[in-house]
C-alpha cells in the first residue's frame, strides 16, 4: 500500500510521512498541489490524504485531478478549519474527513477503513 499526503505545512506532512513509514505503511509526501500531481503521473497511490485548504490549489480542487490520473486511487481530507462547508464538501468527494491535529493512530485505522471499501 502506497499513500500520498498532500499538505502545504512541510514539517506537518514529513512528520506524518515518517510517522506512517515507521509503522509499514509507505507514504510520499508533497507540499503542493502541482508536485502531487507530478507525483501521481508517474506512479498511481492507493490512498491520498490531501489538506483541504492550500495555496494555488485546493484540496477539492487536487482531489478531481488526482482522480482523474489515477481512477481507483482513494482520498481522505484533513483540514484545521473544520467549518461546516468544508466538512460537507470534503465528506460528499472523500472516503473520509479528518480534523487537523490528527493522532497518527487515527490516521492510521482511517486508511485501513478506507482500503477495505
Amino acid at each position: 500500500m502506497t499513500i500520498l499526503l498532500v499538505d502545504d505545512e512541510q514539517e506537518l506532512v514529513s512528520a506524518m510521512a515518517e510517522r506512517l513509514d515507521m509503522r509499514g505503511i509507505h507514504a510520499e509526501f508533497a507540499c503542493c498541489g502541482t508536485d502531487a500531481i507530478r507525483m501521481a503521473q508517474k506512479k498511481c497511490y492507493d490512498v491520498a490524504v490531501l489538506d483541504m485548504k492550500m495555496p494555488r490549489m485546493s484540496g477539492l480542487e487536487l482531489r478531481r485531478e488526482l482522480s482523474a490520473l489515477c481512477p481507483d486511487m482513494r482520498f481522505i481530507f484533513l483540514s484545521g478549519h473544520g467549518s461546516e462547508e468544508d466538512f460537507k464538501a470534503g465528506s460528499a468527494e472523500a472516503a473520509s474527513y479528518l480534523i487537523k491535529p490528527v493522532d497518527i493512530e487515527d490516521l492510521m485505522e482511517t486508511i485501513r477503513t478506507v482500503m477495505e471499501q
